[in-house]
């Protein structure tokens, strides 16, 4: 939201009441409670309001700068106090707090400090400011602190359509009369030279996000616009700090926009909490963050294969599934997920959980014999939303089961399905209604499902089950979804089996993974939207990140299927979907499939690399897809690179967004990087290539100092025993260099053993810590120089280099 006519005036209309001073402060054990007032106090009679003598009256703010967890200060800041509204973002759900803030207090100076960061308040006038050890990160300043209220009629032209109704009209003694003024919490913290913007959740403009205007609001909007399905209050910068606003309902970000050099952040109501987290890495800030609003689940490892679907608007029968997952076993593109999009329901009654009789007449037994003779998992469509025309529709307006208007009646509307109501998550007898349809499926052989929708929730004149204020569950309203579906999938297979394909979310989204990136066309400009999403969305908490390979809207051109294939194979989850096409490699051309096999392989030879990374995911928070500045914030050049990414620490990703004949371009950070797939090649580092990438090849490259431990060629899953038949491969090791590789099982968090790697002196040393890892092979590379060594499981293995 802006206020602001220009840097210096405000727009006509705007009433400002900012916190100039602090009055008072009590310590508590963890911060200051502070009486910050909105005019200066020069006297105890400066301290009434509103009587005879005194004529300039205004609000006084109560102000809490506390630490709930190390490495992080929170400032909230609050006007009436009442009840408090709901719902709210769970924090701390999965990991404890680790308490550790120290306080102190000078000459009208106070400071919280915990884990390396350190808040500094001033008293006249009222700044806080945000340092580590060496320098000010951030700060908010005089003025950057306040009530806004602004002419109701400003709001009809909101963009967002959220704020048009930021005051609930119920709340209005005269509803046919809407308010003079809408007030707006308000904050702004500075932005230093050259200090970047990232992340906000899903959003596919501008990587940095430095100048834009970004409304948390969820949207369905596909991927061309400012629109996101998942818009994430948090965002991180390159200097050493992020920031989450505790506000699950609309948060109105201007980047660098309204003020070139703060970010101001904006909320309807009375209150606005954020969280200054620091970490002397932008990993170390993720895994704080995740601390607070939770950390992504574990998920089983057959998820990491190949997911297929029937696609949407495409026709489809149990002959027409069969013949897909027999061309893709034919041509050994092994399939791991079946997914059935809409049509396996009747037109117009989706949702009726019900399989079309017409097309699958007997579907426990179809279902048990595809996964059977193709070895694939069954995942379907579903959405929270019902048709009018639906069989189960009257069962869910009798049951009260659906959001409705504060008349009483459900809420409809004809977007999507004919006069469909949407599903009350807030409702317990909902939710089991709507759980109990899930477990039919599942008892009929369905092993996932495809979360689609949530995000038109509405939110003007109408009520939730548990009392929910409209506005603020808007966003969490896709979380909760997407929890009751994920936490069912878990009652029935067991910790570490569920997953969903999630398109919408919000913070705390990521405790229930995967999530896709929603519809987007079939060009490389919308496959690089993809990427600025994916790369978005993991620096919003998020470990994993998927999209629809080739694009959903259109029918993608041969070249752009075969290089959204390669990219979508070196992404965490990789599923093939369309909208009214299928994807299938043969469409293609037969050469599709031959490419598509090779990169299917090589996926599933990292597993034991893929698999420890989602180990970290769930233990820290570390994405998957990693943007380049997370490995490598001393590089000013990584800070900007939006079109190539770090496949955990170690594998450098160039997919490629041009026509099969033209130059790609992209960014070798310092050090002698080794092509994988064609490890005689090396390039050093720091230096940018321009080359034609053949088209049936991805740039990927090994990272200096890396060891990767493979499994066997051919295996054709990504479910298999990791530990064994590893070929360790040792990448640019330098002399005196150590490294430790950790080998998961594949099975939850078990660990089959460590491998330590040493170089000195000539000699590279192998050394296998368990007696449950067995090496095939080991393979040096250094430059122009391989050494290999075939081994018959020994412990301990010697290289001489």
């Amino acid at each position: 939201m802006r206020f602001n006519d220009g840097f210096w005036l405000l727009k006509s209309g705007v009433k400002p009441y900012w916190g100039l001073q602090v009055v008072q402060a009590f310590p508590e054990e963890n911060g200051y409670n502070l009486q910050v007032s909105t005019k200066p106090i020069r006297h105890r009679g400066d301290t009434l309001a509103g009587n005879s003598v005194v004529k300039h009256d205004g609000p006084v703010f109560s102000i809490r700068v506390h630490s709930p967890t190390e490495g992080v200060v929170g400032v909230k800041i609050e006007h009436f106090k009442s009840i408090p509204l709901t719902p709210e973002i769970p924090l701390f759900p999965d990991t404890p707090a680790i308490p550790n803030a120290q306080l102190s207090k000078g000459d009208k100076v106070w400071s919280v400090a915990s884990g390396g960061l350190t808040a500094e308040i001033t008293e006249n006038p009222y700044t806080v400011t945000f340092k580590d050890e060496k320098r000010t990160l951030t700060f908010a300043g005089y003025r950057h602190q306040a009530i806004y209220d602004i002419p109701y009629k400003w709001t009809l032209r909101s963009a967002s359509n959220a704020s048009c109704l930021a005051t609930d009209l119920s709340s209005n003694p005269n509803p046919a009369s809407p308010p003079e003024f809408v007030r707006y919490i308000h904050s702004e913290l500075n932005l230093s030279p050259g200090e970047l913007v990232y992340g906000l959740g899903e959003q596919f403009g501008a990587f940095v996000k430095n100048g834009q205007s970004v409304s948390v609001w969820n949207q369905d909007g596909g991927t061309s616009s400012e629109q996101a399905y998942k818009c994430v209050p948090f965002y991180i910068t390159n200097r050493n700090y992020g920031v989450f606003i505790n506000h699950p309902g609309e948060v109105e970000v201007e980047v660098g926009s309204e003020k070139v050099s703060r970010v101001g952040v904006s909320v309807a109501g009375e209150s606005l909490e954020y969280f200054v987290i620091y970490g002397k890495t932008p990993l170390e800030i993720l895994e704080r963050y995740t601390r607070i609003t939770g950390r992504p689940a574990l998920l089983p490892a057959w998820t990491f294969g190949l997911w297929l679907s029937t696609s949407f608007l495409t026709s489809y029968d149990e002959k027409t599934v069969a013949g897909f997952l027999q061309g893709m076993q034919d041509r050994n593109c092994p399939v791991r997920v079946f997914h059935l999009d809409c049509f396996w329901m009747k037109q117009y009654e989706w949702c009726s959980f019900t399989f079309d009789p017409d097309n699958f007449p007997d579907p426990k037994a179809y279902l048990a014999e595809i996964k059977s003779k193709y070895g694939v998992k069954i995942c379907v469509w579903i959405n929270p939303y019902i048709s009018q025309l639906s069989p189960i529709f009257e069962e869910a307006v009798k049951g009260g089961y659906l959001i409705k208007r504060k008349d009483g009646k459900p809420w409809q509307w004809d977007l999507w399905q004919p006069g469909l109501g949407v599903v009350d998550i807030t409702n317990p007898a909902a939710r089991k209604w709507y759980e109990d349809k899930l477990d039919a499926l599942m008892d009929l052989g369905v092993d996932t499902f495809k979360t689609d929708f949530g995000e038109r929730i509405p939110h003007a004149n109408v009520v939730f089950h548990d009392g929910s204020d409209p506005h603020r569950i808007h966003n969490l309203y896709s979380v909760q979804y997407n929890e009751l579906v994920f936490d069912l999938l878990k009652r029935r297979f067991g910790e570490g089996e569920a997953v969903v394909f999630a398109r919408s979310g919000t913070v705390g989204g990521q405790r229930f993974p995967v999530h896709w990136g929603g519809d987007c066309e079939s060009t490389f400009e919308a496959m690089a939207e993809a990427l600025r999403g994916a790369l978005s969305l993991t620096l919003s908490g998020f470990a994993f990140a998927s999209h629809d390979i080739g694009g959903f809207e259109g029918h993608p051109p041969p070249e752009i299927y075969h290089r959204w294939v390669a990219y979508g194979l070196f992404s965490s989850h990789s599923r093939l979907h369309g909208s009214g096409s299928y994807r299938v490699p043969w469409n293609y051309g037969e050469e599709a499939a031959t490419y598509m096999a090779k990169f299917i392989d090589a996926k599933h030879r990292l597993m034991p690399y893929l698999y420890q990374l989602a180990l970290e995911g769930n233990d820290k928070g570390h994405p998957m897809q990693r943007a380049m500045f997370l490995e490598f914030l001393e590089d000013r050049t990584t800070h900007y690179l939006d079109r190539q990414y770090m496949l955990g620490p170690n594998l450098l990703v160039a997919p490629v967004f041009v026509p099969e004949k033209e130059e790609s371009e992209y960014y070798l950070p310092v050090g002698t990087w080794t092509s994988f797939f064609h490890p005689e090649r090396t390039v050093v580092g720091p230096t940018w290539i321009k080359e034609v990438v053949p088209i049936d090849e991805i740039p990927v490259w090994v990272r200096p100092g890396s060891v990767l431990a493979l499994g066997p060629a051919g295996v054709g899953r990504p479910d298999y025993e990791y530990a064994k038949q590893i070929e360790v491969q040792v990448y640019e090791l330098a002399d005196g260099q150590v490294v430790e590789t950790t080998i998961p099982t594949g099975k939850g968090k078990e660990t089959a053993g460590v491998i330590k790697v040493e170089r000195k002196q000539g000699e590279v040393c192998v050394n296998v810590i368990s007696g449950g890892v067995a090496v095939s092979g080991v393979t040096f590379f250094a430059g122009s120089q391989t050494r290999r060594v075939a081994t018959n499981n020994e412990k301990q293995i010697t290289l001489l280099v």
